[in-house]
């Protein structure tokens, strides 16, 4: 064969390679959000049908996307305590939280873990204080955190279509009962399907989905492990992002429960605002390329650990 038909025949399979690789789009984010925080899913509150409707979509969203569980299987379960009004006894709702991973390729590295989380409950109906005509009012939580869940979907898309690359392997979490105390990233630290000292970096996204203007992401336990700070600095200034990086200050989702036990963590977020914590936490706020920025920054600084060597070790920060 003549040698120039080889070399147009291996450009053009080089060309759909790279084409092919799956993209972070905002219609996938948007359409994981219209699930996620839609009427039918009262809320998302821990235990019951539209828990398990919910769970369901994710363990579905994992499986198509070739993740692979562990021995149980995708879905941690477990019994979160929830106490529905003062005065009143605690009831136990089962839940779960659900899990799935993709193996590194380095026959030592991936033994070592990077670790995805984000947190798929709300409030469910009436919120956390509500009075009695409030009772069926539905917490959407379309920022607080189906848009961290949407972002945990679409990232491990994007995570899969490199997973040739990665040497070190990448855990995927969605947790269950964040809003009654981080329960389900508590469960899952107390029950760990690998060892603890397994997980290099955990990267919790709670609330990733009201960029502002100036393209702020902040985060929290930077400094947790090694040039944290100027890692991510550098690398969100690349991609046109303006991170607004803390050392410490390690916050209060479920990035805590990790680090409580020496594993260095990032707490994303893109800012508080009025409608958090209340049934106005709708879609229509989402600044869905906003949202898309923040995933291809997570993505990024995910699939440059998981494909280096470089040392991975915990940093206590005040």
């Amino acid at each position: 064969m003549d040698s120039k038909y080889i070399l147009l025949g291996l450009c053009c399979l080089y060309y759909l390679n790279v084409f092919s690789q799956a993209e972070i789009t905002v219609e996938e984010l948007k359409a994981h959000i219209v699930f996620l925080s839609s009427d039918e899913n009262l809320g998302r509150a821990p235990g019951g049908h539209p828990n398990r409707q919910v769970v369901r979509y994710i363990k579905n969203e994992f499986k198509a996307l070739g993740l692979r569980s562990f021995k149980r299987g995708f879905k941690q379960k477990f019994v979160a305590q929830i106490r529905v009004d003062k005065g009143m006894p605690e009831k136990e709702n089962k839940t779960c939280n659900v899990i799935g991973f993709v193996e590194g390729n380095d026959p030592v590295l991936k033994k070592e873990v990077i670790l995805l989380g984000a947190h798929y409950d709300h409030l469910g109906l009436g919120g956390p204080s509500s009075k009695s005509d409030q009772r069926g009012v539905v917490y959407h939580g379309a920022d607080d955190n189906a848009s961290g869940t949407s972002a945990l979907l679409e990232i491990a898309e994007y995570i899969m279509a490199q997973k040739d690359q990665l040497k070190r392997s990448v855990v995927f979490v969605a947790f269950g009962a964040e809003e009654q105390g981080l329960l389900g990233s508590r469960y899952f630290v107390e029950h760990p399907p690998v060892r603890l000292t397994q997980i290099k970096l955990m990267i919790n996204m709670d609330m990733v989905g009201r960029m502002n203007a100036d393209k702020h992401v902040y985060m929290n336990g930077a400094g947790t492990f090694p040039k944290g700070v100027e890692f991510m600095k550098s690398l969100g200034e690349s991609l046109g992002v303006s991170p607004i990086v803390h050392a410490g200050s390690v916050g209060g989702s479920d990035h805590v429960s990790f680090y409580k036990k020496n594993i260095s963590v990032l707490g994303m977020h893109t800012g508080a605002h009025p409608q958090y914590h209340t049934p106005e936490d709708t879609i229509e706020f989402i600044n869905f390329e906003g949202q898309k920025l923040v995933c291809e920054y997570i993505a990024q600084a995910i699939l440059r650990k998981a494909t280096s060597d470089d040392a991975m070790y915990f940093i206590y920060q005040d």
